[in-house]
Parts: structure tokens; sequence; C-alpha cells
């Protein structure tokens, strides 16, 4: 277990990161302060702590339990919506990808991209916008999603976020997916079969 305190800058912005207790390349970063879940507006809000961010910098992690590294478009984090979720406290969960949806997104990066589009991973279609970044300091994707979600007039709620790294020509970057069809827990896969160690 990892316990990172707060910010002096960003009030009660720490979290724990604790293994899944399923066992596996699985990862949880929990707020300590209370956070019921995707649906808070606090997420959204300006200054507030970018948990995605401080997920996506503990993926070293999976490397430890597998022994080899991960490239960054194998790794995908995932908060489910208020229906698909098994605790009201905020929580990340930092995995693998599923090797289909790896190569779903494989196909999709050539595609053109303006602002959000959809995507297509097995019988689900989910939208996504694109990132460009080495990290996502300068860019929070719960804000993104809210601000997205509101323009839809939908429910924050009700949608998942997943958001997954991505390498092009162009450099280093994120894919954005968001459904209300599904729990994003479901696109990442503990064992990492998408990353199997090089022969």
């Amino acid at each position: 277990m990892r316990i990172e305190l707060a910010d002096p800058a960003l009030k009660d912005s720490g979290y724990a990161l604790l293994a899944d207790r399923k066992g596996g390349a699985h990862f949880l970063l929990i707020p300590t302060r209370r956070i019921s879940g995707i649906e808070s507006a606090d997420l959204g809000l300006p200054g507030a702590p970018n948990y995605l961010s401080s997920a996506w910098r503990a993926r070293d992690r999976l490397e430890s339990v597998v022994g080899h590294a991960i490239p960054r478009s194998a790794v995908g984090l995932a908060v489910n919506p208020v229906h698909a979720r098994s605790q009201n406290q905020l929580h990340i969960h930092i995995e693998c990808l599923r090797p289909e949806v790896l190569q779903a997104l494989a196909r999709a990066a050539g595609e053109p991209a303006n602002g959000w589009r959809t995507v297509r991973i097995g019988a689900y279609s989910l939208e996504a916008l694109d990132l460009a970044g080495d990290d996502l300091d300068g860019q929070n994707p719960f804000k993104l999603l809210n601000e997205h979600i509101r323009e839809k007039h939908g429910v924050v709620g009700e949608y998942t976020l997943v958001v997954a790294g991505t390498r092009s020509a162009s450099g280093p970057g994120f894919i954005i997916l968001t459904s209300p069809a599904l729990a994003g827990e479901l696109l990442l896969d503990s064992t990492c079969a998408a990353a199997a160690a090089p022969s």
C-alpha cells in the first residue's frame, strides 16, 4: 500500500494506492477524502485534485507485478458509473487493457479526429476524445467528461470513464472513452495478456 499525503497547494488531495484484493496486476487509487464517485461535482471544479494524473503515474506498479516493461498503449484507467460499482467512494482501477480493446484502439488511432468521436469496441459504441501529451498533469479527464456530458444534457453518474495511453507518429497521448452502456472496468485485464513479456 502507498499513501500520498495532500499537496499543500491542493486541499484534501491525498490518496491511497492499494493492490486489488482479487490479485494480479490490478491497483486502485482511492482519495483519502470522502468523494462518492464519478458523479461528484467536486471532480470537475477548477483547481480540483487531478486523481487520474496520479493514477497514471502509478502505472509502474503494474510492471512490478508482471516483471517487465509495459507499453503506455497497453495501460488503462477506469472509473465505473454509479450503477456498476461496488462502493460509494471514488476509486480508479489501474490495469492493462484487454487484448481486444488494445486492438480496437489501434485500429481507431488512424481515424481523423476533431473533438469527440465514436469508437467501436466489440459490440459497444463508445465516445472518444484524443489528448496529446506524455502525462495528464495539464488536463483533467473528469472535467472534460463533465463538460461533454452536460452539453449532451446527460447525467454524468450514468457514464463510465476510461483513459488509455496512446503513442503515434506525433508523440505520446491518451484516449478518453465514455459510455452509459458498460462498466469501464470490463475493458481492463489484470493478467496483462496484451503486454506479454518480450520473447
